[in-house]
């Protein structure tokens, strides 16, 4: 096992959205729409006859397909990774600061895919999308679906862009999870997996803010158990609510303190109005959120992350779980993140090393909380630059299977 060390003060918010505008973009990108006539078995029983995924794409595919990389997202982030569309410059994919000419991904040697997840509302299949059976919009009868069910379809994507074995899969947060379950789903379709900020599973503390911020949308008048299309409103009040939970569970204290303390914007009120500066931010976020997001698909996404738990499987050993793991693993994590924090990742170090699994370990040091692995540290980057320059030293001599193994894992095409 390798292990890293990086402590630094990082750059914020701010400082991260300029960067993502500065000259390194890799500019204009265009999304795409991939169509999947073959059925999708579901973890829930239930089976998706027909699909559609969207992603973007940046760099080029070598010949033999040896340097694709695929970048999993969070919660609410989608396909667009980097870059920005056409007449939207502002319009700056999520991890803009990573992926690029001459930053950590490097695009002038890797072929870099972005996919949005099933159940999302950023163009794959998902509540807010069409029902193919009826012709109306799928709401609350498109399946709940869990982080296998999202590999499994990345996989057919996968082979609809004629890339046999990913020189890595790559997430941070629930992207992370993904990366971690393609190491175990498909261990012959990967040569590094990067987790970053996760877990093996959720805490019970985490799956308790999960159900708190459900029930805000749950119990909201304007719900209508999820067809609140059909009556022409929109669960908005839930929806911040929920937004504002998950966003103090995504800064750490240190940072909240640092950027708002107790600052008031205008003196005391004595009233219920926003008076200190943390409550009108939250509120700001939480009405952001409630306009661009779908109410159906938070609830399936955060009943993803609660699912999500390869150790059930194993009698509750993640070191058995792991096993059929054969790639090699930069495992990152963030010592001030509490809703993922360092602890849970090295449990998955733990349990690759148990299983001598080539593994590198970074806890890097920031204020930012959960969000660190959005942001823009110098040390951070530089780990995992280091790490993609191996990759890229390795080239497709690096591909291996697992000893006796050979077969596709489940939904492979």
């Amino acid at each position: 096992m390798t292990s890293f060390a990086a402590t630094t003060g990082g750059a914020d918010a701010a400082a991260a959205a300029a960067h993502a505008r500065s000259g390194r973009s890799i500019g204009v990108v265009v999304p795409r729409l991939a169509r999947f006539a073959e059925p999708l078995p579901l973890a829930c029983g239930r089976v998706l006859p027909e699909f559609e995924l969207a992603y973007e794409t940046y760099g080029t595919l070598a010949a033999d397909a040896s340097n694709a990389v695929l970048i999993c997202h969070a919660l609410n982030a989608s396909h667009h990774v980097a870059g920005h569309y056409a007449g939207e410059p502002d319009n700056v994919g999520w991890w803009d600061n990573m992926i690029g000419p001459g930053k950590p991904l490097d695009t002038d040697r890797f072929f870099v895919i972005g996919v949005n997840n099933l159940g999302s509302c950023f163009g794959s299949s998902g509540p807010s999308t069409v029902n193919p059976a009826t012709g109306a919009p799928w709401g609350a009868d498109f399946p709940l679906v869990t982080v296998e069910d999202w590999v499994d379809a990345q996989a057919r994507l996968a082979d609809r862009l004629g890339v046999r074995q990913f020189a890595a899969v790559m997430g941070g947060s629930l992207g992370g999870m993904q990366a971690l379950s393609w190491a175990v789903r498909y261990p012959d379709r990967i040569r590094h997996a990067l987790v970053i900020a996760a877990a093996p599973n959720l805490s019970a503390q985490n799956i308790a803010f999960n159900e708190v911020a459900r029930q805000a949308i749950l119990t909201d008048p304007d719900f209508h158990d999820g067809r609140f299309e059909a009556h022409g409103v929109k669960p908005r009040r839930g929806l911040r609510i929920a937004r504002m939970i998950g966003h103090i569970t995504y800064l750490s204290d240190e940072q909240m303190e640092d950027k708002f303390g107790r600052e008031l914007r205008d003196g005391l009120k004595f009233s219920f109005a926003p008076e200190f500066q943390i409550e009108s931010y939250l509120r700001h976020q939480g009405e952001k959120f409630a306009e661009y997001y779908d109410a159906n698909t938070y609830l399936r996404i955060t009943k993803a992350l609660d699912y999500f738990d390869p150790a059930s499987t194993a009698g509750g050993s993640l070191a058995r779980a792991l096993a059929p793991a054969v790639c090699r693993f930069l495992v990152v994590a963030f010592t001030t993140d509490w809703r993922f924090a360092p602890a849970r990742s090295r449990e998955i170090v733990k349990a690759l090393v148990d299983n001598h699994r080539d593994v590198s370990y970074a806890e890097i040091a920031v204020p930012h909380g959960h969000d660190g692995f959005l942001l823009d540290d110098p040390q951070y980057l530089a780990v995992v630059g280091a790490y993609c320059d191996r990759i890229a030293a390795e080239g497709a001599g690096a591909a291996h299977a697992a000893p006796g193994a050979g077969a596709p894992g489940p939904g492979s095409g």
